[in-house]
């Protein structure tokens, strides 16, 4: 794309076909992530079950991370979109129907599914679509997009609760997958000459592609697999020290909700400092603030010590606002593009998986405050890995701007 392009490239021109979906999309999962462990009580599980229901959505995403980039490269990323969101408000009415926790199961797995596809289509459509000057802004709004939602989608869910009953937020999130799907509808259908050619040739198969860039995913990926674990700590770590302190749940969502809030403003900013100042800058703060975090968080013996805590974690999450995407789409190859971002979805759900694990099996051994301190020593040769391959990536862009 030419400089005059990039320089014509305006945000407001592609924000209903490029935020609408995630928005709308994102707002029914909010509603339903804080009722769903409910949900399952109510169907007669219990607390272990009830967990165990709840991680079933990353479960689905790790699963379907590879299945999903394959099928993106088969039908184009608007049919992949309209498909996941049909797909999802069909798990998520099912999920309000049935009446047995393995029903409730099978709804949030194959819902967790339906998002990674929407993710992986979403984000091959943003490449297509914005210049490289503009990139790390496309995606921090597209990060950003799902924080709104997750932000708007629990206080639209509160209110439907009390005024009906708990499924209803489940009717809630089919009715904005549906939304997403209309919206995704709309959007242009991109790469139709090049999935013509491959199904003429024959696609390439998605172990082909991550074995001729196996290099980049050791390297790079295991890069965005530390910035996943950083960013997940602070759902698993954050609750277990407010509940060793004996503060009362309200307290506690009213400090995330306010995390929340700094996580939202900082979005921008990220965004922009990633397109003009490199990648770097961004990434090692984010799993720093998280290493410092943990570091201080035995130190926190009260509500105000734990929300300043948690304000320097949501200070580094938002600036990293689609900084995982961002590094796909610089990684991603043109051929075998929706391959590759399947397989780098799946090292962030690696990581995002594996934050609460390596905080469950230290604290299984040892005192809470003890794996705070391991994680923290952990996350600052962490933050030293990721700082040297996102600076390589920098010092690779830099060269390919200045060839333009």
């Amino acid at each position: 794309m030419s400089t005059s392009g990039d320089a014509a490239f305006r945000f407001r021109d592609i924000w209903l076909v490029a935020y609408g979906p995630s928005i709308v999309s994102a707002v029914g999962h909010g509603a339903i992530m804080p009722v769903l462990a409910i949900r399952a009580r109510d169907l007669g599980a219990d607390v272990s079950t009830a967990a165990a229901v709840v991680a079933l959505t990353g479960v689905g995403m790790l699963l379907a991370s590879l299945p999903s980039g394959a099928l993106v490269a088969r039908i184009g990323e608007r049919r992949a979109l309209v498909a996941a969101g049909l797909v999802d408000a069909v798990a998520m009415a099912f999920a309000a129907l049935t009446d047995s926790v393995l029903g409730l199961a099978v709804g949030v797995l194959l819902s967790g599914v339906c998002w990674t596809l929407f993710l992986i289509a979403r984000q091959g459509f943003m490449i297509d679509v914005v210049p490289a000057t503009h990139r790390a802004r496309a995606m921090s709004l597209l990060g950003g997009s799902y924080r709104v939602g997750v932000l708007v989608g629990p206080l639209i869910g509160a209110g439907l609760i009390h005024l009906t009953d708990l499924t209803s937020v489940f009717w809630l999130g089919a009715a904005m997958s549906v939304l997403a799907s209309m919206l995704a509808a709309t959007m242009p259908d991109l790469g139709e000459e090049k999935r013509a050619a491959a199904r003429a040739s024959g696609h390439l198969r998605v172990w082909a592609v991550i074995a001729a860039h196996r290099r980049v995913l050791a390297t790079l990926g295991s890069a965005v697999v530390i910035l996943g674990t950083s960013r997940s700590l602070r759902l698993s770590l954050l609750p277990l020290w407010a509940d060793h302190l004996g503060l009362a749940a309200s307290t506690t969502s009213l400090i995330f909700a306010g995390a929340a809030a700094l996580d939202v403003a900082f979005m921008w900013p990220g965004g922009w400092l990633m397109d003009t100042r490199g990648r770097m800058v961004v990434a090692v703060p984010v799993v720093l603030s998280m290493a410092v975090a943990c570091l201080l968080l035995p130190l926190a013996t009260d509500a105000v010590s734990v929300a300043l805590v948690m304000a320097l974690i949501a200070c580094g999450n938002g600036l990293g606002s689609g900084i995982v995407m961002t590094l796909g789409a610089d990684a991603s190859p043109s051929d075998g593009r929706p391959q590759f971002l399947g397989a780098w979805r799946l090292c962030g759900d690696i990581g995002n998986t594996g934050g609460p694990l390596v905080v469950g099996a230290v604290a299984a051994v040892a005192p809470l405050a003890t794996a705070c301190l391991v994680v923290g020593v952990l996350g600052l040769a962490g933050a030293a890995w990721v700082g040297y391959w996102t600076r390589r990536v920098d010092v690779a862009r830099e060269q390919q701007l200045s060839r333009r």
